[in-house]
């Protein structure tokens, strides 16, 4: 079993390191500590009954005034020990809720990887995110995301 809670300053190293396990999108410590200051409602972390941060998401607000108000999602992440166990969803959901009840956001956005068939399924199945747009090729490898929302 695992809680699910706020993230907290002191979460971010293992936030990190659950990111460099799992993600080959990678981020410098300061993108974290940016977000955290910014939208702290909007972190959560998984965490076993050691304490052990096992899963994370990273979210923030879009800040664009031509658009709708609305978040991202920037990065979520579960080790592949935990999988499958809705710790994912779990901390989407809670990203989610925060966001609209907080900030009044419209919709959330994320991309994920067109090759990451596990995460697609996750967005548009379980979580019934759709595919607004492909955007060619996002990612620094080359390779295309689903913009979905």
């Amino acid at each position: 079993m695992v809680n699910i809670r706020q993230a907290s300053v002191h979460d971010l190293l293992q936030m990190q390191t659950t990111n460099l396990w799992c993600l080959p999108e990678n981020y410098q410590m300061k993108y974290y500590f940016y977000h955290l200051l910014s939208w702290p409602q909007l972190l959560w972390v998984a965490e076993d009954f050691d304490g052990k941060i096992v899963g994370y998401v990273l979210a923030k607000m879009e800040e664009d005034e031509r658009q709708p108000r609305h978040g991202h999602i920037t990065s979520l992440s579960v080790l592949r020990t935990h999988r499958k166990r809705g710790i994912a969803t779990a901390l989407m959901q809670r990203s989610q809720k925060e966001m609209a009840e907080v900030f009044e956001s419209e919709y959330v956005s994320l991309h994920v990887r067109k090759s990451n068939r596990a995460a697609f399924h996750l967005y548009s199945v379980t979580l019934r995110y759709e595919v607004n747009d492909v955007e060619k090729g996002y990612y620094a490898d080359g390779e295309d995301a689903y913009d979905m929302r």
